[in-house]
């Protein structure tokens, strides 16, 4: 499967907080019946690993990312899971050269045009644009597409259904992260039919405005 290719059909990335594994498994099936097969499980918790392993084992044709990557260590351990590809906050040349060298699907995150030409020196062609409405925007992923038409971004931090689109419709964005339709305090909170109804309006947008 080219993930990067699943990833632009799909065009939305739930990225999720774990505080207890057992709620992987509805979490994923949640998102399973919804059609949205994807989910960036972040390293902000203790239970990440356990959570991506449960999520792999369990839904084997959902796409697992594994989130806020901060160390090497973090990245064997999500690889070891069969995690699908790999998140991080901001561009770590270890992790990233890592990856690249081990052949494991990254998408760092960049906010300044010295960062995408990090990644454009490492054969990168998708990085994440964090935090995307701190850092400009669409207007600033609009300026970043005069000197990188062949750079593509996933814009993630501040994303909601009011800016969705806006992100979306954009022809070096492919998708967008967020957090809004996968709340912490849903999912601890065992809220998964109201992570559904989110889920659903978001894909509904989606399907609506971008053709």
């Amino acid at each position: 499967m080219n993930i990067i290719k699943r990833i632009e059909e799909l065009k939305l990335i739930p990225v999720v907080v774990i505080e207890n594994p057992e709620n992987a498994y509805n979490l994923g099936k949640t998102l399973l019946n919804v059609k949205l097969p994807i989910v960036e499980v972040t390293f902000r918790t203790k239970y990440a690993v356990d959570s991506l392993s449960i999520l792999k084992k369990k839904y084997p044709n959902m796409i697992v990312g594994a989130g806020t990557v901060l160390k090497i260590e973090q990245v064997k351990a999500a690889s070891n899971t069969g995690a699908d590809f790999i998140v991080s906050p901001g561009f770590n040349p270890k992790i990233v050269d890592y990856c690249v060298e081990n052949k494991i699907l990254i998408i760092p995150g960049v906010n300044t045009p010295t960062m995408v030409e990090w990644a454009l020196e490492r054969g990168l062609k998708v990085v994440k644009f964090f935090p995307a409405n701190l850092s400009g925007g669409t207007e600033m992923l609009k300026t970043l597409a005069g000197p990188y038409p062949e750079m593509r971004f996933v814009p993630t931090g501040g994303i909601n259904s009011e800016n969705l689109i806006a992100y979306l419709k954009l022809e070096n964005v492919i998708a967008c992260g967020g957090s809004w339709i996968v709340k912490k305090d849903l999912i601890s909170s065992g809220k998964f039919e109201k992570i559904a109804e989110l889920t659903k309006a978001a894909i509904s947008l989606i399907k609506s405005e971008i053709r």
